[in-house]
C-alpha cells in the first residue's frame, strides 16, 4: 500500500532521517502513494542533501540545473553536484 508508505516515510522525514527524507521525496516526484508535488519533492531532498546524502545532493543539483520543481539556479547546481 503506496500510500501508507508514503504516511510512514513522512514521519521519519519529519523527525529528520535522511533515508526517509529521500524516499518521500522520490515518492512525492514519481506520484507514487500521493499527487505528484516536485516542489515539495525538492523540500525533503533539500533536507537529506544538508545532511550530507550524495544521492539527494545529486538529486537536488539535477533540479537546480534543469528547473525542476525549484527556479533554475546553475551556480548552486554546481555547488550541490561538487558536494556528491
Amino acid at each position: 500500500n503506496e500510500a501508507e508508505a508514503v504516511e510512514w516515510h513522512r514521519k521519519a522525514a519529519e523527525q529528520g532521517d535522511a533515508g526517509g527524507q529521500y524516499v518521500l521525496g522520490a515518492m512525492l516526484e514519481h506520484g507514487r502513494g500521493v499527487d505528484v508535488n516536485e516542489a515539495e519533492a525538492v523540500e525533503w531532498f533539500r533536507k537529506a542533501a544538508e545532511q550530507g546524502d550524495a544521492g539527494c545532493q545529486y538529486n537536488l543539483g539535477e533540479r537546480l540545473e534543469h528547473g525542476r520543481g525549484v527556479d533554475k539556479n546553475e551556480a548552486e547546481a554546481v555547488e550541490w553536484y561538487r558536494k556528491a
